[in-house]
């Protein structure tokens, strides 16, 4: 059943139709943006993978680093895997108390699968890692929900979700549906 919610997905690089279509899979209405303008009527936002160099330079060049800001500062924001490194302190937003590494699983022929055990979630959740980063330190606000090697994959601070890997390759919605359950709660 669809309904009024519109969640976004930066659509300046990476995987904008996939998370589209894993949203629109769990009932909310999924729409790609292109200009800063188009934030305004949005329940909460998806900074997909991608190559986060490239889509940190868009996002300068056409005015999103402010605007997101500002967005975040009043509704929730899933970055995955670039989307992550964006959202982080050594990232161009700066946004949330973590330190990343970028690629720090290795290369694309290094990709993996694992099956994470996520907090308080009673089975695995299915992880599909690309070139993937992980969290190197968190403050403590942050709250790592699940880890692979010791290493935190998925974190959360206030209205702000990160993931290393890339949920919407999988047939699994938790994850997708926690984020919208997110915009449901928002106290920033």
């Amino acid at each position: 059943m669809q309904t009024s919610k519109t969640i976004g997905v930066l659509a300046l690089q990476g995987a904008v139709t996939e998370h589209i279509a894993a949203l629109e899979a769990a009932g909310v209405r999924g729409r790609a943006v292109k200009r800063k303008e188009e934030l305004e009527d949005l329940s909460g936002l998806i900074l997909p993978g991608g190559e986060s160099t490239a889509i940190g330079k868009l996002m300068e060049r056409y005015g999103f680093v402010p605007a997101l800001r500002v967005f975040a500062a009043r509704r929730p924001v899933f970055g995955t895997c670039a989307g992550m490194v964006l959202l982080a302190q050594n990232g161009p937003l700066g946004l949330m108390d973590i330190k990343v590494r970028r690629n720090a699983f290795g290369r694309q022929r290094e990709s993996f699968e694992a099956d994470l055990q996520v907090k308080d979630w009673p089975a695995p959740y299915p992880a599909v890692f690309i070139r993937a980063p992980y969290i190197e330190s968190a403050g403590r606000s942050v709250e790592v929900l699940a880890q692979v090697d010791g290493h935190p994959v998925l974190a959360r601070q206030k209205n702000l979700l990160v993931s290393s890997f890339h949920p919407e390759l999988t047939g699994d919605a938790r994850l997708t549906a926690y984020f919208i359950g997110m915009t449901e709660q928002v106290s920033c």
